[in-house]
């Protein structure tokens, strides 16, 4: 199986808020090996403020930034890079909430029907009770994370890949240790997808229309039917006494 660990930096916690993504960051692994020279990075300008305490999480600034490509700069070359592989992202309604309405924003084909694997999920099934963050697993797993003082979008899609080929059974192949992709739209709706389906169900209640009339042959035709079934069955069961609890 293809996977890409895929992580990002944003400049908030809501797309739909206008925070957009500044850095984005994903590595591939194959045959359960990482592949550290096959990787897709870029910062972005987000074309909005980055607020102060947001940049002392990830120390992305404005100044960063400012030079660097626009996400529709390089979306194609994202969508290239993760072709039909499966996507790897702990917390994976928020990195996918933010990719998904980048890609809306530039008029790209969505990514509901990407395979995705919710690592953070996956730890809590594992792990019940305890504390699942990307830094909680690294120590619980033994692997080194001294480099990661900031969030970092491609170290911590490294840091994931280790992650998760520790809490699927390591470097070897073992099977059935996978945890089960789900396609991305079940992860992130947005309102133009509820809105719509309530358009749906307005539009059904408007199209709705009363049944036609019957006429006194239908209701004596039905009559019988039912008191045929009666006499046959022996007692039909719309005419038994309501069961009591």
């Amino acid at each position: 199986m293809q996977l890409i660990m895929l992580d990002t930096e944003t400049t908030g916690l809501s797309p739909l808020h206008g925070d957009r993504m500044v850095e984005i960051g994903a590595i591939r692994v194959s045959k359960r090996k990482i592949q550290k020279d096959d990787s897709f990075h870029h910062y972005l300008n987000p074309g909005r403020p980055i607020p102060e305490e947001v940049v002392r999480i990830h120390g992305i600034s404005d100044a960063d930034v400012k030079d660097s490509p626009k996400f529709t700069d390089i979306a194609e070359a994202f969508l290239s890079f993760i072709g039909d592989a499966t996507l790897v992202i702990h917390n994976a309604s928020f990195d996918l909430g933010f990719l998904m309405n980048e890609l809306r924003l530039a008029g790209l084909p969505d990514m509901t029907q990407v395979p995705v694997i919710d690592s953070l999920g996956f730890a809590r099934k594992r792990h019940p009770g305890q504390r699942n963050s990307l830094d909680a697993l690294c120590d619980r797993y033994h692997i080194d994370r001294s480099q990661r003082t900031l969030h970092g979008a491609l170290l911590d899609a490294e840091l994931l890949a280790e992650v998760y080929l520790a809490m699927t059974g390591g470097r070897q192949f073992s099977l059935g240790m996978d945890a089960e992709a789900q396609a991305a739209g079940t992860f992130v709706q947005f309102p133009e997808s509820t809105r719509s389906r309530a358009e749906q169900a307005e539009t059904a209640t408007m199209m709705r229309r009363d049944s036609p009339p019957l006429d006194e042959m239908e209701i004596k035709a039905h009559q019988e039917m039912l008191d045929r079934i009666h006499t046959e069955s022996g007692q039909a069961i719309w005419l038994l006494p309501p069961r009591q609890n």
